[in-house]
């Protein structure tokens, strides 16, 4: 798989899986079928989304038992080591087993910033902890009128001997409820461009003077948050890389959420789930699943997925090749989620109007009470009105039509 048949760009690829591939596919299934909890993968059926704390990192450490808690991370770091066929696998057959994700702040976004940009000291710290789960991380970049424009950002730290004293405010900081740490941007100068006065800074969220406050999303879940900075003093030890250079550490780890967060496994996934559904939903005194103009909504999702796989198949074949991502990454970010909200947005209406009801056991483990309707009702609408914002995070989709605009034609 991804192989290239001439020399230089990978403009044609040979798709079908090796023999080796097919093995290691095989591992992975009976990894995943024997060491998943089956109160974890039902669980995360209804709203992997909502799993508690606990649950993920039962499931991470499992993971880390294995070495392969980190597919994209390099061997001498404790990546596996894999392929990009590899991890393409992987992550296919991790959302038809129904697996949590693993949570991205630590091994997809901080992870890479500290083995590429950071020194040996912050290295040997912090990604063993990462790896094991031991230390849960949270993302400090948007602020109230600098999410989309994150170079405008105001959260100060002013160096005082040894340390920065932090002084400022995040806002949409997912998980920093329950976070043991932070990578946060700040602003060290006003002078010059924007970009230019920015340092990226590893915070211990349990520092005198952060206070976090939960905000409740559409959803009716708290995993938002803000956080407010008071005098919270940093040592400079916990700088990655030099002062006012935290932009390009902030773009680098931006590629690399924005090239995961398409999620196309899960999509496959979720669509086959839409698909089930519509063959046991009536229309018009036949199947949901036969009509006309679901047939041809569907047919549109799934072309559409099918394309932007094959986009991800080239994209990664240029990583095996060496090659930097570049707005690939954006593309990868527009497309995926759009098409996420489309499958989501399209089980709300394959419900009817079991789609409306609110109740999500997903919210509320603990209870007894059964859904509304038909059990794969359950949660639907809840994850729905949640999708509303993967256009939002990570990146605004207009954000990343202005990053394609200029990187690639030039405007």
């Amino acid at each position: 798989m991804l192989r290239p048949r001439h020399q230089g760009r990978y403009d044609a690829m040979d798709l079908a899986f090796t023999d080796e591939e097919i093995a290691f596919r095989d591992e992975v299934r009976t990894f995943l079928k024997d060491n998943i909890p089956n109160d974890i993968k039902e669980r995360a059926k209804i709203g992997w989304n909502y799993l508690p704390k606990e649950d993920y990192v039962r499931w991470q450490k499992a993971l880390y038992e294995k070495g392969w808690i980190a597919p994209n991370w390099p061997d001498e770091y404790g990546g596996p080591g894999w392929t990009a066929a590899q991890r393409f696998i992987f992550e296919e057959e991790c959302a038809y087993a129904s697996c949590p994700r693993v949570q991205p702040f630590g091994v997809t976004m901080v992870g890479p910033v500290i083995y590429t940009f950071g020194n040996q000291a912050q290295k040997e710290r912090f990604l063993p902890r990462i790896l094991s789960s031991d230390d849960w991380w949270c993302q400090g970049y948007s602020e109230r009128g600098s999410g989309s424009d994150l170079a405008a950002l105001a959260t100060k730290a002013v160096l005082d001997g040894d340390e920065y004293v932090v002084n400022g405010h995040k806002i949409w900081t997912s998980g920093a409820h329950r976070a043991d740490w932070m990578f946060c941007l700040v602003r060290t100068s006003s002078e010059g461009k924007r970009q230019e006065g920015i340092t990226f800074l590893l915070i211990d969220m349990t520092t005198p003077g952060i206070e976090v406050k939960p905000i409740m999303s559409m959803d009716g879940y708290s995993n938002l948050n803000e956080v407010f900075f008071d005098d919270v003093r940093v040592p400079v030890e916990n700088r990655i890389g030099e002062e006012n250079r935290g932009w390009t550490y902030a773009k680098f780890l931006l590629g690399n959420e924005r090239t995961g967060i398409a999620g196309i496994g899960r999509s496959k996934s979720e669509l086959e789930r839409l698909k089930g559904i519509a063959s046991v939903e009536s229309a018009d005194g036949g199947r949901l699943i036969d009509d006309p103009d679901f047939a041809r909504d569907l047919a549109v999702i799934e072309t559409d997925l099918n394309s932007l796989e094959m986009y991800n198949l080239r994209i990664l074949a240029e990583t095996a090749a060496g090659r930097a991502v570049g707005a690939e990454a954006s593309t990868l970010k527009i497309r995926g989620t759009e098409i996420e909200q489309a499958i989501n947005a399209t089980m709300v209406d394959a419900l009817a109007y079991y789609g409306a009801p609110y109740v999500h056991t997903g919210l509320d483990w603990a209870s007894n009470e059964g859904p509304v309707g038909p059990a794969h009702a359950d949660g639907i609408m809840p994850q729905h009105l949640q999708k509303r914002a993967a256009t939002i995070y990570g990146g605004t989709t207009e954000v990343q039509k202005n990053v394609l605009a200029k990187a690639v034609l030039g405007l």
